[in-house]
This record gives structure tokens, C-alpha cells and sequence, in this order.
């Protein structure tokens, strides 16, 4: 029973398998040829993607039966590439967000400087306008008792 399913299965993933093979590149960013392997050995007829300039290659070497987990890496790693991507645009929207806030926030505390300083010169003539007073009233009552003393 387990051996029919598993001969369902291969049945139709070889139906999955798509009739031209799939395009690898090597570390030249060429793409690699699939290859068959001629020589007498445990691998003979095993098909293989290596450098196109063979002799003189890169060291590229990929089994065909390994490319396609290499796609799906390759594949994974894009989409990290993007979310990494995503991530960096979205950081630099924040770094400029907080760049205006803190520009923002200098001008604003500039003009509480400058309040308070307006606040402190106006509570020092406010200070001055007091003592003035105080002493028009001392010398108000001074004459009153001036007056006071030379009527009597």
C-alpha cells in the first residue's frame, strides 16, 4: 500500500517536472550547460549543470537533482532580500520622520527661549512700574505728614 502511494507520487511529480531544464547560472553569471556524466563509475548517466567554460571553469558544480532545491533557496532568499529591503526604505522614512520632529523641536524650544526672555523683561519692568509706585506713595504720605506737622 505504502509502495503504491509512493510510485502515485513519483508518477506525478514527473508530470510536475517541466520539459526544458531549468536556466543555472555559474559564478561567471553564465549559463550553466546540463551535462551528462560519460565516465565509467557509480555516477555514469547522471545528469550535472557545470561552468560553460570547461575546462578553464569557475568550480561550478550543481547535481540536476539538487537545482531545484537551490531555486526554492535561491527563491527564499529573494524574498528576504526584499523584506530586508522593505525594512531599510521603512527606516529611512522613521530616520527622516525623526530628523523633522527634532528640527521641529528646536524651533519650538527656540521660542520658549525666547518667551521666557520677553516674560523676564517684562516682569522687570513690571518690578520697576512696583517700586516706582512704592515710592510716589512714600513720598505722598511724607508730605501729608509734612503737611500735617506744619498746619498743627
Amino acid at each position: 500500500m505504502a509502495s503504491g502511494s509512493s510510485s502515485s507520487f513519483s508518477r506525478s511529480r514527473s508530470r510536475s517536472i517541466p520539459s526544458s531544464p531549468p536556466l543555472v547560472k555559474c559564478f561567471h553569471d553564465e549559463i550553466a550547460p546540463l551535462r551528462t556524466v560519460k565516465f565509467d563509475g557509480p555516477t555514469r548517466g547522471k545528469r550535472f549543470y557545470g561552468c560553460p567554460y570547461w575546462p578553464r571553469t569557475c568550480g561550478y558544480f550543481k547535481w540536476a537533482d539538487e537545482v531545484d532545491e537551490v531555486k526554492e533557496l535561491q527563491f527564499m532568499l529573494f524574498e528576504k532580500d526584499t523584506a530586508i529591503s522593505e525594512l531599510q526604505y521603512e527606516k529611512e522614512c522613521l530616520e527622516e520622520s525623526v530628523k523633522k520632529l527634532k528640527e521641529n523641536n528646536s524651533k519650538l524650544e527656540d521660542d520658549v527661549n525666547e518667551l521666557a526672555l520677553e516674560n523676564a523683561v517684562k516682569f522687570e519692568s513690571m518690578e520697576s512700574v512696583k517700586a516706582d509706585k512704592k515710592l510716589v506713595f512714600a513720598m505722598l504720605l511724607s508730605w501729608i505728614f509734612f503737611c500735617c506737622c506744619v498746619v498743627d
